[in-house]
């Protein structure tokens, strides 16, 4: 059977048993890319020579045969010697790839957005999902800003636009519509431009019973398309706004759909009977509460002061089982190891400790487990000694159980407990691959999401961006499936970290993408992951390329504050005040972002010649050799670290050790030519 190419992200190759094939250096994906650009046209080598480098060396021909041939070797492995090629063939002047049609992700791409539009809307929307799931990354990632790929490229970017309006066109017209109203909001954001993201949109809020939040949506694309583009919204959206006025039947359901009715009639017929006192109606509370923390924005705050006040009043009823049942119903899934609220997470915590402390000696086991995962999870970042223990006894509890929602819920505990320090990827990993295979047994489908965004973490810090590209697809493809708009804002961010650890983006385009990713923090109501964070990309980014730092004084960089201002002051030449500002910073908090932290203080030690840091930082950061830092938080990356335990080692040996004490450590490795 012939390999399967994929352009629809990173460019690469699989094997029948879908295996990625060793295409060895970006020469080598570049000539591949090139030819299934040509769509099975021949490319001249001379064409080869000159797309593949600005100034070709002395025997550039025989270097692109040279690529060539390695990749014949590697795509058809089997062939006997001297048979001719039949994959990637030479023909006259130059060489082309024979691919049947499916054989490449971007033609059966094309092929479905095609079909979609004679299929009726469920089968549509069934086959552009599947489609949209072939997307691991920007079109022809590595390749997509060379003069060959650039139209290649723009163009199935476009027409992935199209698809994801196209699948949502289809699922508003299945209904019910609010279940894409929230994606549609994101994509109008991020593509403002698109006036027909905006129809949709507006479509989909009239369709769930919100038309002034539908007319607010028309009101604000024709003003963003008059103040940036000085152009008025064209006929569709002008059009859509008179029916919405006018309740036209032509819009199909009206804002009294079944849907809304069946919420209101419930919601009445739970008033009537349910006593305002009754202790259903708390854990039912703590039900709709778990539900609205997961649709992120203003849900997730609002939950969160809502859980507290509901185990208090749980804890004024003086029922121990009652009050275990409110605390450990709100088992919401946790990625970040920052907590958004401190105080409230205490509050919580305390709450449980009494509970459990209270609950009958005999029994409750699940009730127990409940507690102390939820210990676990509240105290996470912290340095208590209780919380990784009772993350332990939860996770044990729950396989003696054998009962799989609660050892998901334990496990989640088990991972934000799985930073006393650096280095724990591999052991974060295997957490993620039990969670999903747990998770999709038992249709677990918020933890199956959690197990890919865990090992998406895992892989980067390990530089192993081909299975982190797999996991961000598949926690793209379950949280729409299962409206969990909230991760995207971490494939979001993961997409940034890959474009930048990878290298194959200049570095405005980078910085750019970071900003990007940023604004998906905006309401996203998740303090603790939003503070200071895209500031310290950005200073992750500039270290990296040994640029000035050139912050504005008034920068607001949250947590991290203590960690960059040595390297700040640095940068002003300020060495004093940069010496006692690194004396003054504290060891990184247990958390996602601990090796990053640690070599941010190490590039300030280095850079100041004090060794008593250098030690402390080495120390810390050599279980960590293996990995990238800072990249197991799926959002940035400060490179690998053992180059920084390369110069650590170097400096406390006395080898180079006034170099880099007068110099950032990415000055100094530019020096000497690494």
């Amino acid at each position: 059977m012939a390999p399967a190419f994929g352009v629809l992200g990173p460019v690469t190759a699989w094997d029948e048993g879908g295996n990625a094939i060793a295409l060895k250096g970006p020469r080598h994906r570049s000539v591949l890319a090139r030819l299934i650009v040509a769509r099975g046209r021949v490319v001249p080598v001379a064409r080869l020579v000159d797309d593949l480098w600005t100034d070709p060396p002395a025997d550039a021909v025989g270097a692109v045969r040279t690529f060539v041939a390695a990749l014949r070797r590697a795509l058809e492995p089997d062939r006997p010697p001297r048979a001719p090629a039949l994959l990637l063939v030479t023909e006259g002047p130059g060489y082309a790839l024979r691919t049947a049609p499916d054989a490449v992700d971007a033609r059966r791409f094309e092929q479905t957005v095609a079909d979609a539009a004679t299929l009726p809307p469920k089968e549509a929307a069934v086959r552009l999902e599947e489609a949209l799931g072939l997307w691991r990354g920007p079109a022809y990632a590595e390749f997509a800003e060379q003069p060959w790929a650039r139209a290649e490229s723009r163009r199935l970017a476009e027409l992935r636009l199209h698809a994801v309006e196209l699948r949502a066109e289809a699922l508003v017209d299945l209904g019910p519509a609010d279940r894409v109203a929230a994606d549609l909001r994101a994509h109008a954001a991020e593509h403002p431009w698109r006036e027909n993201a905006w129809r949709l949109l507006a479509l989909a809020l009239y369709r769930t019973g919100r038309q002034a939040d539908a007319l607010d949506v028309l009101r604000r694309a024709r003003a963003l398309l008059a103040d940036d583009l000085g152009i008025d919204p064209g006929p569709a959206l002008r059009a859509l706004e008179s029916d919405i006025l006018r309740q036209s039947d032509c819009l199909g359901r009206t804002p009294d759909h079944p849907a809304g009715r069946v919420w209101e009639q419930v919601a009445a017929a739970y008033d009537r009977t349910v006593a305002p006192g009754a202790r259903a109606r708390l854990e039912s509370t703590v039900g709709l509460l778990r539900n609205l923390a997961l649709t992120g924005g203003s849900g997730l705050p609002a939950a969160r002061e809502h859980r507290v006040a509901a185990v208090a009043a749980a804890e004024e009823l003086g029922d121990a089982e009652l009050t275990a049942r409110v605390i450990g119903a709100y088992d919401v899934p946790a990625i970040w190891t920052r907590l958004d609220d401190p105080e409230q997470a205490a509050q919580v915590v305390a709450a449980a400790e009494r509970t459990l402390a209270a609950l009958p000696g005999e029994g409750r086991a699940a009730d127990r487990a409940r507690l102390l995962a939820t210990i676990g999870l509240e105290s996470r970042g912290t340095r208590s000694a209780r919380a990784p223990q009772a993350a332990r006894q939860a996770e044990e509890i729950a396989r003696r159980l054998d009962d799989p929602a609660l050892l998901a819920f334990a496990l989640n505990a088990s991972f934000m407990q799985c930073f006393d320090r650096t280095g724990l990827a591999p052991r974060r990993d295997g957490i993620g691959a039990e969670l999903i295979a747990l998770a999709a047994r038992h249709g677990l489908s918020t933890y199956e999401i959690l197990g890919h965004l865990v090992r998406l973490q895992a892989r980067s810090a390990l530089g192993d961006f081909t299975t982190a590209d797999h996991h961000a697809a598949a926690a793209d493809a379950l949280a729409a499936r299962h409206e969990r708009p909230l991760v995207g804002v971490f494939t979001g961010w993961y997409a940034a970290l890959r474009l930048d650890a990878t290298g194959q983006a200049p570095m405005a385009e980078v910085a750019a993408a970071y900003r990007d990713a940023a604004a998906l923090l905006d309401d996203a109501g998740m303090p603790g992951l939003a503070h200071g964070l895209p500031p310290l990309a950005l200073l992750c980014l500039r270290l990296r390329h040994t640029l000035p730092l050139r912050f504005d004084e008034h920068t607001d960089w949250g947590p991290y504050g203590p960690w960059a201002r040595p390297l700040l002051l640095l940068d002003h030449g300020r060495r004093t005040e940069a010496r006692a500002a690194l004396h003054a910073t504290p060891e990184p908090p247990r958390d996602l972002l601990q090796e990053a932290l640690w070599c941010l203080t190490a590039r300030a030690a280095l850079a100041l010649g004090d060794r008593r840091t250098m030690a402390r930082a080495r120390a810390a950061l050599t279980p960590a050799a293996n990995e990238l830092a800072g990249a197991g938080s799926g959002l940035l990356t400060l490179g690998p670290v053992s180059a920084y335990l390369d110069d650590l080692g170097a400096a406390l040996r006395g080898t180079g050790h006034s170099a880099v004490a007068d110099e950032p450590l990415g000055e100094t490795r530019r020096r000497k030519g690494e």
